[in-house]
């Protein structure tokens, strides 16, 4: 093992995700009928989860990381550390490799015009726990990152102390923190806790907050989320959300104690709202270099228009092109047009990385400001920002 200089440790859920070819016809009503066949093209087999997706894609964007990853010594373990070791040895490093358990995995259907299904095997996350990070690791690291807590059982049970405890003790080094989300399985045990109860704990130590909209609807508006999902259908993309609400739910987030709160809108795009400017100041690491540039802030952009070749994993990597612009001093809209670049690229693969280019290359997409999907509202009281192709909300205080 070598004491190579890190800029992040990734860790939390890694899995294999195995994605079959579904041809353009399929609808969602042809799946999951008792005695049917349905023939699929050939399958992707790729690593998946938090640790190798962001991981993964902040090492193709030429950040130096660590990953922390929790795999059985089984085959499905082995694939995922030979695909890692592919890409580069020092990134198995600090994966855990755990006897006689099973290494997780996702099938991962990708209907056209449905959005994606999971069939997922929590293995070896289920028992991941604080233990296996080795903390003197991350001591020396700018940034931890966490994913996908409400896939791993001892993160979220006893109301998520263990979550909390982690976070707090990586504050406590000095390092900056990150936490990204999961959708719940709202059949199983991570279902029904009180998600808003764990936030209010594990916040306060979280510097920057990276879940989806869903995610959030879920975790603090249950009932509107469940009436959301009822106007949808099975397998369909969620319906119009107004603005309001994704302002509240953000400001919501804030309150609870969290540096900074980055939403991850779908085809709407990425929101952020940002805190004080003594919250800010108190991201780990000095993270944050220029603190009157990022302290108040509210800003919405765009996704690029692209040709979508999957979907698998495009909020993990607009989360490393996020983390990665902040790792190189950017400030909020020059982070933010990164950020959905590194997604688009990510669209344009298959699997969840292999599209994720050298930072060089999102610069110069950025540069070249590429044609944008248009947003599914005009958000009231936002002003267009021509420059950076983005919007600036009304309690940004350039706008107050």
């Amino acid at each position: 093992m070598t004491s190579r200089k890190i800029d992040v440790v990734v860790a939390g859920l890694v899995c294999l995700d195995i994605i079959p070819a579904v041809r353009e016809g399929k609808s969602m009503n042809q799946f999951f009928i008792p005695g049917k066949l349905i023939e699929v093209g050939g399958a992707t087999i790729a690593t998946g989860g938090a640790v190798s997706n962001t991981g993964l894609a902040l090492h193709r964007l030429g950040i130096s990381t660590c990953l922390m990853g929790k795999v059985g010594n089984d085959d499905f373990g082995r694939i995922i550390l030979d695909a890692l070791n592919r890409v580069d040895t020092a990134l198995t490093e600090e994966m855990i490799i755990s006897e006689g358990e099973q290494t997780s995995y996702s099938i991962v259907l990708s209907i056209p015009g449905v959005d994606r299904i999971f069939l997922h095997c929590p293995g070896a996350n289920a028992t991941y726990q604080a233990s296996n990070i080795d903390t003197a690791r991350v001591a020396g690291a700018r940034l931890f990152h966490f994913g996908y807590p409400p896939h791993i059982r001892q993160m979220y049970r006893n109301g998520g102390q263990n979550l909390a405890e982690l976070m707090s003790l990586i504050k406590s080094l000095g390092v900056a923190t990150s936490l990204d989300m999961a959708m719940p399985d709202p059949d199983t045990e991570s279902g029904q806790i009180d998600w808003k109860e764990l936030l209010q704990l594990t916040l306060p130590h979280v510097d920057m907050y990276l879940p989806s909209l869903e995610e959030t609807l879920f975790m603090l508006r249950r009932p509107y989320y469940e009436e959301l999902q009822r106007q949808a259908g099975d397998g369909e993309i969620l319906p119009f959300v107004q603005e309001s609400v994704i302002s509240e739910v953000a400001e919501q987030l804030l309150g609870m104690g969290c540096g900074m709160v980055v939403l991850k809108l779908g085809e709407s795009g990425l929101y952020l709202r940002t805190g004080t400017r003594q919250r800010v100041q108190d991201i780990g690491n000095h993270l944050v270099s220029d603190v009157e540039q990022w302290a108040d802030r509210q800003l919405w952009v765009p996704c690029y228009e692209t040709v979508v070749k999957g979907t698998t994993g495009a909020g993990d990597c607009t989360i490393a092109g996020f983390l990665a612009g902040m790792l190189k001093g950017l400030v909020p809209e020059t982070t933010m047009m990164h950020a959905v670049a590194v997604g688009a690229y990510c669209v344009e693969g298959i699997d969840a990385t292999s599209g994720v280019v050298p930072w060089g290359q999102v610069e110069k997409r950025v540069r070249e400001k590429g044609k944008r999907l248009p947003l599914r509202q005009i958000p009231v009281g936002w002003q267009l920002q021509d420059q950076h192709d983005l919007w600036i909300g009304p309690n940004d205080k350039r706008t107050v």
